[in-house]
């Protein structure tokens, strides 16, 4: 498919000029044909919440501010809970829901017009751990309330949304839960009071987030403050019952603000005001990139500390959060940078060097494994999160750097990130700018490491600086810890 601007698989195209028409059901990605929808933009979120972790209710009222895209007579959002009433503009409208399909249909009193703002009030309730959509449920329980953090889907659980990349917002979102729990979630905290049924808390993210990014943490936890060398407030929380991982959740996230600021050197300034982690006693095994506030799986600390999830997790604050990806496909985009952060972590830690890395995911892989099937520019849905698309992944950005030189590869991490602040890139992009800045053409390079369903050949491996002879048992000191940061 080529490369398509955000614009274009956001709008819908009118019958006719003037004559309003629904929005698409779909934002068009490929991967997830009924994933987002067409004919609006979204700009801001603001949830109000109260939520019973015994019963596992939630309650809720969702404003947002949207604006069309076209002449619109009725869109959908993406959402599976309960809906009770819907508002437009402060006038009832009619809607249909379909659970099943995670689409909420809305059908305003009066048409929108193209360019036209809209307020649109949806009030909800329901109990998100019994709602399978599609056979995933993306509310993860936990003995004393629930987390919401899960890829590619999971606002569908707490809020109505646009959920794609594509249709980034600023959030408020605010939740009342029983005395002596407390809600967690992106951003900054901005007030905390006493209400006569429990204890409401308001979270504020003032940048642009993907709607998959965004995080809501119920429980009881232990919270920890600070702010970085740059002056940003650090709020990070941990479940009070994580057992025998606790310290080892603490020993690593609570490096948060060193790393940040360490990778800052390499990604450029980071792009919010805020930062933090949180370990709930959930029996995951992953870790998210939610952002200002990554969530970890305890199962991360299992076998001691882990700085090297941390490195992860933060540096998707530039790749994927700051900068997302245009479509699903772009995963690469994602996964790889974070991956090669830890591969950079292991090199200024002695525990082996990016090259060394590198090698060692060439060498340990032979020509009939399986791994080389997944291409990392294009796995399709069904791979997007498999070990190809980290270790490959980062061995291709290994072979670019090689090939372009340090100056214009480190030059190419700052510039990318900058150009596509707060927005969306794809690959075509990252292509372009990439060979504008090294003055290199690298379209071979590409197809071999990111879309060419075999491995290298060894004249291919040694071009981009890969030791075919490496030694498989040589395993580098970092790799374990690496490997487990992104184990799903």
């Amino acid at each position: 498919m080529a490369a398509a601007s955000a614009l274009t698989l956001l709008l819908a195209i009118p019958a006719a000029a003037g004559t309003p028409t629904p929005g698409a059901p779909s934002i068009g990605d490929p991967y997830y044909p009924t994933y987002g929808n067409g004919g609006y933009r979204v700009s801001h979120y603001d949830l109000r919440l109260k939520y019973q972790p015994k019963t596992d209710e939630l309650r809720g009222t969702a404003t947002i501010l949207a604006s069309a895209t076209q002449d619109l007579s009725r869109f959908d959002l993406d959402f599976s809970l309960d809906v009770s009433s819907v508002l437009v503009n402060g006038r009832p409208a009619a809607f249909t829901e379909t659970p099943a399909a995670h689409k909420l249909q809305i059908t305003p009193s009066a048409p929108l017009a193209k360019g036209s703002d809209a307020t649109v009030v949806v009030r909800y309730s329901g109990v998100p751990s019994k709602v399978v959509v599609s056979g995933i449920n993306g509310w993860l329980r936990t003995p004393d309330g629930a987390v919401a953090a899960d890829e590619p889907e999971a606002a569908w659980w707490w809020f109505p949304s646009n959920d794609h990349p594509l249709d980034k917002a600023t959030y408020d979102v605010s939740v009342e839960v029983p005395k002596g729990t407390q809600a967690v979630s992106n951003g900054v905290l901005t007030d905390q009071r006493d209400t006569v049924d429990g204890t409401r808390y308001s979270w504020r993210q003032d940048r642009p987030q993907a709607t998959y990014l965004a995080t809501l943490a119920v429980g009881r936890f232990d919270i920890t403050t600070g702010r970085t060398g740059d002056g940003i407030p650090v709020f990070n929380a941990y479940s009070k019952d994580l057992g025998d991982n606790a310290a080892a959740a603490r020993a690593s996230v609570e490096r948060s603000a060193e790393i940040i600021d360490w990778e800052s050197g390499y990604f450029g300034k980071y792009p919010f005001n805020a930062l933090g982690g949180y370990v709930p006693n959930v029996k995951t095994h992953y870790a998210l990139e939610t952002q200002t506030r990554p969530f970890y799986s305890p199962a991360q600390f299992a076998r001691g500390s882990n700085a090297s999830v941390v490195v992860h997790e933060l540096a998707h604050q530039w790749f994927g959060d700051d900068v997302s990806l245009e479509r699903w496909r772009d995963i690469w985009l994602n996964e790889g940078f974070a991956t090669y952060a830890q591969w950079l972590w292991s090199d200024y830690q002695g525990e082996g060097t990016t090259q060394q890395l590198a090698d060692y995911v060439y060498a340990q892989h032979p020509a009939n494994d399986p791994f080389w099937k997944v291409k990392p520019g294009d796995p399709g849905a069904a791979h997007q999160f498999d070990d190809a698309v980290y270790d490959r992944g980062a061995a291709a950005i290994q072979a670019l750097r090689t090939t372009v030189g340090d100056k214009a590869f480190f030059q190419l991490l700052k510039a990318w990130t900058k150009e596509h602040a707060y927005g969306n890139g794809d690959f075509a992009d990252f292509q372009g700018l990439a060979e504008k800045i090294s003055g290199k053409p690298l379209a071979r390079l590409f197809q071999t490491w990111l879309f060419t369903p075999e491995r290298p050949a060894a004249a291919a491996a040694a071009r981009a600086g890969l030791r075919a002879s490496a030694v498989v048992g040589h395993q580098p000191k970092s790799w374990q810890q690496i490997h487990a940061a992104y184990r799903r």
